[in-house]
């Protein structure tokens, strides 16, 4: 059944409950900040990450705190892993309702000492995974006709950032307008596909870049809130997203920069 707002309770709208969500790279930074979070309001949450030690850790948790959560272990750029984890979501608990696409690495490398094999690995994770992992939810999601797939795009899939990344601000300009295509093919069958693009976020992901104190002067000074954001800043983007509260946004990237694109 297509979704739809009820206004009767609003803040139920942002709530998960009943519901089992899916979400990649989630064994740390983003990922087990959106995971934790969408076990705090009420999803079943499947933590998909290669680094099964990690994802114990997150379920670990959640669990602590009286959530339910499963980990996988899957390398998002493999089809065949892919299709296999989310075939096991769909046996193991009955339905999947959102899709996270949180996965993804970054190779800083200016374009001229970037290698092919560098270049393809960033791609592989970053595009080809989630396009893998979307292509597999929908399997699940369209026959229901109802589903949420929140792609983590970035700051820099729309903008040409300020030090030389070629690699990932490419794959996450395709994340863009993957989100977009994926949304209009499957507006009609009840699938809505978003994306979120953060800032600089203090993560593992970016800890050796945001040590350099000439780093880190130079984006506060080109965010005009002047500072990077922390994990849970980014998490109330996708949680919107993800929730009934957005039922009726599809095909749309939510900013979450410190004003960055502003400029």
């Amino acid at each position: 059944m297509i979704e739809r707002l009820s206004l009767e309770d609003p803040l139920a709208a942002f709530r998960l409950d009943g519901r089992v969500a899916a979400i990649t790279g989630a064994g740390s930074g983003l990922g087990r900040a959106i995971a934790e979070a969408f076990a705090r309001v009420g999803a079943e949450v499947a933590l998909l990450d290669r680094n099964g030690i990690a994802g114990a850790e997150v379920a670990d948790s959640i669990r602590t705190a009286g959530g339910r959560s499963h980990v996988m272990v899957v390398d998002v750029s493999e089809a065949a892993e892919v299709d296999r984890t989310f075939g096991d979501i769909g046996k193991q608990l009955g339905h999947l309702d959102v899709l996270v696409n949180s996965a993804g690495i970054a190779i800083r490398t200016p374009a001229v000492e970037t290698s092919r094999e560098d270049w393809d690995m960033v791609m592989a994770i970053n595009v080809t995974g989630s396009f893998l992992c979307a292509r597999a939810a929908a399997r699940l999601m369209l026959p229901q006709r109802s589903g949420s797939i929140v792609n983590l795009s970035s700051i820099m899939g729309l903008s040409g950032g300020i030090y030389p990344n070629a690699s990932y601000q490419t794959s996450k300009g395709a994340i863009v307008n993957m989100t977009r295509a994926l949304a209009l093919e499957w507006a009609k069958e009840g699938l809505r596909v978003n994306a979120v693009a953060p800032t600089w976020t203090r993560t593992e992901f970016t800890r050796t870049l945001l040590a350099r104190p000439d780093v880190l002067a130079k984006i506060e000074e080109a965010t005009p809130l002047g500072r990077v954001a922390d994990p849970e800043e980014i998490v109330g983007a996708v949680l919107f997203l993800a929730s009934p509260a957005a039922s009726m946004v599809t095909g749309h990237v939510l900013a979450v920069d410190g004003g960055f694109l502003a400029r």
